[in-house]
């Protein structure tokens, strides 16, 4: 049920913001041009942010018990996958999506979105996800802050012991 929960989410929020809104900042389609590197750059950026995104969601839903929704969060603290590296990787994996689009188009107006949504995210893990979380899990939460930085990720894994 978490599964489906999460994929109804994910079409309603993630799906809005990243190809609903975008698709409305963008101009009527132009005339085709060809594709540079840094439309190329775009393309990896995207693909890189959905995968990012699928696998903490799949994470969220199977090891936490929950759903990315704050409705129906995760009843256990995900400290496994890409969370093992760094706190935040849902978002981003959202973030990488809406960059990697402001490169595949071409876009200002998508690049200054993304801008946006960076400073919206970093605004709700301070000063929402994070009070939340530490008075819901506590210590375990303190220890992994302690261990795992908020949004630059590590190469070595937060309790593997390398």
């Amino acid at each position: 049920m978490n599964l489906l929960k999460t994929l109804i989410f994910t079409v309603l929020i993630p799906g809005t913001v990243t190809i609903l809104l975008p698709s409305l900042l963008l101009p009527p389609a132009p005339a085709p041009r060809p594709f540079t590197p840094l439309n190329y750059l775009g393309v990896l950026a995207v693909a890189l942010g959905a995968c990012v995104y699928f696998w903490c969601a799949w994470d969220f839903a199977t090891a936490g018990r929950g759903t990315p929704l704050p409705l129906d969060p995760p009843k256990e603290l995900v400290v496994r996958g890409l969370y093992r590296h760094v706190r935040n990787p849902m978002y981003s994996g959202v973030l990488s999506i809406l960059f990697g689009e402001s490169l595949l188009f071409g876009s200002r107006a998508l690049a200054v979105y993304a801008l946006g949504f960076l400073v919206a995210y970093t605004l709700i893990v301070l000063f929402y996800e994070e009070p939340v979380l530490r008075r819901k899990f506590g210590e375990p939460y303190e220890r992994y802050c302690r261990a795992v930085p908020r949004w630059l990720p590590r190469l070595s894994a937060h309790g593997t012991g390398r």
